[in-house]
């Protein structure tokens, strides 16, 4: 299949200079074909699997690190082995790595680059739709430490990223959901009429590649307007949080049983509810988006989140102050914003009232 933004590219700036996403059909013979022991290997396990066939020089040779994309593994502790076995491979200072699979091999993967001799370069193939979608430009990494997800972590950009949308074909259903989940998070931050057309097209964006890759770039462009202005989080970009809050904190009270994009589309949907309950936005606005975002979460609704083990995982988030919480959610237009809140009781009322109204029997 060729896709009809195979010669798309885009260009992104950042503090280590221009990087680009191309959009390339059917990418894997070539990214096998021209492997390179100058290169080092991350990928997935699940990846190794599937596209075995496919990747063979890569995963056969011993320049390759095959990783189970789990919480578990992308957590302080297991660093010590992966720079052990990059040691052994005897990589060095300008030597690429190059990252095959999600966003977890990705926060890995860019956290080596960053860190290993004080910087290697490093390029990105998204195999996920979360990735490619949203997670494969913006320079972060994060990495769990003990039982707080995502405390550490750099701004280290790739040097390019390549898109391959056939990758998207070997997903489950609920990883293509957890991708949208985050199209729909930068749909809704660029303005309620691009909200609007992502809905429109929800179920047609699932089965057509073509509307897929196209809703894919488009998301990456919206991204990419906040991130060049804002790279370092420090003010516009933290609008790119909205839902990511409380999105965090359900995968915590949840042991990570609802995945990241899933719980982002209900994190949202929460914000929308808290923020009607406290007279910054409407009702009318928290239902004009419920419809969408419960569609693509109304699989997970039967597991139960305990609203103070959830309050309790949001007290941890890194982007609160030290004594308030800071949320990013909507106004009565839709407009979404950045603010702290320290009203802890009418927060907990809020998400007992929703949970009460929108979750099903366990």
């Amino acid at each position: 299949m060729v896709g009809f933004l195979v010669s798309k590219l885009i260009n992104i700036n950042s503090h280590k200079g221009e990087y680009s996403v191309s959009f390339i059909s059917d990418n894997m013979s070539e990214l096998n074909n021209n492997f390179n022991q100058e290169n080092f290997y991350i990928v997935d396990q699940n990846i190794s699997k599937i596209y075995k066939h496919f990747l063979n020089n890569i995963l056969n040779s011993n320049r390759v690190l095959i990783i189970e994309a789990s919480e578990k593994n992308k957590s302080l502790d297991m660093f010590p082995a992966y720079v052990k076995k990059l040691v052994e491979a005897k990589v060095r200072r300008g030597q690429n790595l190059i990252a095959i699979g999600g966003g977890i091999i990705q926060d890995i993967t860019c956290f080596l680059a960053t860190t290993m001799m004080r910087g290697l370069p490093w390029v990105f193939y998204p195999t996920t739709l979360l990735a490619q979608s949203d997670s494969c430009i913006g320079s972060k990494s994060s990495i769990n430490s003990g039982e707080v997800k995502n405390i550490l972590g750099t701004f280290t950009p790739p040097n390019k990223v390549i898109i391959d949308i056939n990758f998207l074909k070997s997903l489950e259903e609920k990883d293509i959901l957890s991708g949208i989940g985050e199209m729909i998070k930068v749909h809704a931050i660029n303005s309620p009429k691009s909200f609007d057309l992502l809905s429109e097209n929800y179920e047609k964006i699932k089965t057509d590649p073509f509307l897929m890759e196209k809703f894919i770039y488009q998301s990456l462009l919206m991204k990419k307007k906040l991130i060049e202005i804002d790279e370092f989080d420090l003010g516009p970009r933290n609008l790119m949080n909205y839902g990511h809050s409380f999105g965090h904190a359900i995968e915590t009270a949840t042991n990570y049983e609802i995945p990241h994009g899933i719980a982002v589309t209900i994190g949202m949907d929460i914000a929308n509810f808290f923020a009607a309950s406290i007279g910054i936005s409407t009702q009318e606005h928290f239902e004009r988006m419920h419809s969408l975002l419960n569609k693509n979460c109304s699989s997970y609704r039967h597991i139960k989140i305990n609203s103070e083990l959830l309050v309790s995982a949001l007290k941890n988030d890194k982007k609160n102050s030290t004594t308030h919480l800071r949320l990013i959610l909507p106004n009565e237009t839709g407009k979404i914003f950045s603010g702290l809140y320290d009203d802890h009781m009418a927060l907990m009322n809020a998400l007992n009232e929703y949970f009460d109204l929108y979750s099903k029997a366990a």
